[in-house]
């Protein structure tokens, strides 16, 4: 049986942080910045953390505008939110 055109391949999944990127991201925008060794990875996370947080309130956006799809107008709002929240 011939496997369908439509299916979609499977797309690998990255398990590790990509820290080459990182470091060598660091170096050319701060060259005389020093971080510990897993500073690179902390960066990370903040990162996953700050979509994680845009996509869940970019749905409750979209919920409160009873829209099944998130449009850039949700997603632009929640941004306002989060940026204001996370200045302290």
């Amino acid at each position: 049986m011939a496997v369908s055109g439509a299916l979609s391949r499977r797309t690998h999944v990255r398990r590790k942080a990509p820290r080459t990127f990182l470091r060598r991201l660091f170096r050319r925008q701060k060259p005389r910045l020093r971080l510990e060794t897993g500073g690179d990875l902390l960066v990370h996370l903040n990162c996953l953390l700050f979509v994680h947080r845009l996509a869940e309130e970019s749905r409750m956006n979209a919920f409160e505008n009873k829209d099944g799809i998130i449009k850039k107008e949700h997603v632009q709002a929640a941004a306002k939110v989060i940026l204001k929240k996370s200045r302290g």
